[in-house]
């Protein structure tokens, strides 16, 4: 059975789901960074399909980057061209390709946090 990685964001300033994030998934290898997937979250702050599975998902190095800046803009909670949170980074290992992982980004406009969800 192959695994598959999901992500979904919340909005914890609002108490909401997150829509229309996009959202960027990389393979990182040392200091090399490969874009291999991207997708935009829908109005359940969820992709609508997994980020990654089949063959393509290994066991290694990911990076998802929310692109938090124009939701957050649009939400109204910031303003300006230079935000606290813009892009968020969150870098993790993959250990198991027959493994289901969920990395969630709880989201407000001057913080996040993150886990490995079920």
């Amino acid at each position: 059975m192959a695994g598959w990685l999901s992500t979904h964001v919340l909005d914890t300033a609002l108490g909401c789901p997150a829509g229309g994030i996009r959202i960027l998934l990389y393979r990182v290898t040392g200091n090399s960074h490969k874009k291999i997937a991207e997708a935009v979250t829908n109005a359940d702050g969820r992709t609508d399909a997994p980020m990654l599975e089949g063959k393509g998902f290994t066991v290694g190095g990911y990076e998802l980057v929310f692109c938090a800046g124009d939701y957050l803009r649009a939400s109204g909670q910031v303003a300006g061209d230079t935000l606290f949170l813009d892009e968020i980074p969150i870098r993790f290992g993959i250990q198991d390709a027959a493994a289901h992982y969920h990395v969630p980004l709880l989201l407000s406009a001057y913080g996040y946090s993150t886990y490995r969800g079920s």
